[in-house]
Formats: C-alpha cells, sequence, structure tokens
C-alpha cells in the first residue's frame, strides 16, 4: 500500500542518519496520503541500518494497524494527534538531535541570532512544556506552537517538525539541528545578540519570495 509515500518516509529515515539526527533506533518520520489520509511510520524499536521500505506501518488516524507485521512506533499516537488537527500537514518528523535537545533538556528555545534562521523559520524556535510519552499528549503540547513555527522542542525529549511533506518536515528537522548547533558555538564564545524583530520579519518574506527557481508563467 501507498507506494510512494512508503519511498518517500523510508528515504527521509536515510537522511535523518546522514544528518545526524538520530542514534541506534530513536526518532522517526511519518507522512499521510492525501486521498486515503493513511500514514506510513516507522515500526518501533528498528535499527535504521535493517530498516526496509516494506517494513514501514501503515494506520489509519485512531491507530489502527492497516498493513504491517510490526508494530508502529511508541510516538505514532503524537504523530497521529498533529494530523488529526493539522489537515495541511502530511509530514512528521521526530529526533533527538543532540544540539536542539541541548536546548530542550535546558527547556530554552533557540534564539534567532542567524540570518539563516530568520529566513527559514521567520522566528526563534520554541520550547514546549514536558510531556510523557506514549499518548497523545506529546501531540497536544506541541500543536500548542506549530501553528506559528514548522519545529517546536519538546522540553527534556527532543524535536518535533512537520511540513506539507515528510521532506519538507525532515529538511525543517535539518535546519533547526545546524541552527542550534551554530548558536551553542556561538553561546562558548560570549552573548551574541537576537535579530531585531523586524528584520527577521523582513528576511522571512524576502526569502519565501525570492528563495529558489521559479516557473515562468
Amino acid at each position: 500500500m501507498l507506494t510512494e509515500v512508503r519511498q518517500e518516509v523510508y528515504a527521509m529515515h536515510t537522511e535523518l542518519v546522514r544528518y545526524g539526527l538520530v542514534s541506534w533506533t530513536s526518532g522517526n518520520v511519518s507522512g499521510r496520503d492525501p486521498d486515503s489520509g493513511l500514514v506510513v511510520i516507522k515500526p518501533s524499536g528498528v535499527k535504521y541500518e535493517d530498516l526496509r521500505p516494506e517494513m514501514l506501518v501503515v494506520v489509519d488516524l485512531a491507530g489502527e494497524v492497516v498493513e504491517g507485521t510490526l508494530a508502529p512506533s511508541v510516538d505514532t499516537a503524537s504523530h497521529l494527534h498533529i494530523y488529526r488537527h493539522r489537515p495541511d500537514v502530511r509530514g512528521v518528523v521526530h529526533t533527538h538531535s543532540p544540539y536542539a535537545t541541548a536546548f530542550a533538556a535546558l527547556e530554552r528555545p533557540i534564539p534567532i541570532y542567524l540570518t539563516s534562521m530568520a529566513d527559514e523559520f521567520g522566528q526563534a524556535i520554541p520550547c514546549a512544556a514536558y510531556a510523557p510519552v506514549g499518548s497523545e499528549a506529546i501531540g497536544e503540547e506541541v500543536l500548542r506552537w506549530l501553528a506559528s513555527c514548522p519545529v517546536v522542542l519538546l522540553a527534556h525529549h527532543g524535536v518535533f517538525a512537520i511540513g506539507p511533506s515528510p521532506t519538507a518536515a525532515t529538511k525543517a528537522a535539518v535546519m533547526a539541528e545546524d541552527a542550534a548547533r551554530i548558536c551553542y558555538f556561538a553561546l562558548q564564545l560570549g552573548q551574541p545578540q537576537e535579530l531585531p524583530a523586524e528584520e527577521v520579519a523582513r528576511a522571512y518574506q524576502f526569502h519565501i519570495r525570492n528563495y529558489g527557481q521559479r516557473k515562468n508563467g
């Protein structure tokens, strides 16, 4: 089932490893099929090197397994809560990437010191309150912040990112970790100043309008 979504979700799991956002079996990517509404997600406790596209689990929005012989990720309830409340979202990523999670351990947002961060997010990356694993509580908490930013830290836990596709959500998680890493190093050297809000807004709008290739006509 859902061959294209399955292949994209699998490919994004390899990107998590490539960019150093996960360790051992931690973290997961999911993708929602726009036609059926079904969700493809990583099986629980499977090492990335052993993962294959056919091993991914298909669930409905109630969490019932539709296809797959393995148990879905323990974070499935959190992913599904986001999907049920954000019909525009078709990809969710969860990581414990080290630099971003270091900010989460301190219950601190990732400050907006960088123009690249202004371009990508248009604001500081917020930190949501702690919520226990294994229920919709995490989804409920991070959803409070995802209306304004595609990435949110969860206190004492890790990173959640969303997007219109699994690829877009994975990109957001990668860029968040990159921003956190640079902010961490800057803080070792001194106390950087945050960009003024008006410059953040200007840079973000300029990026939206001008970055990347544009189709003619």
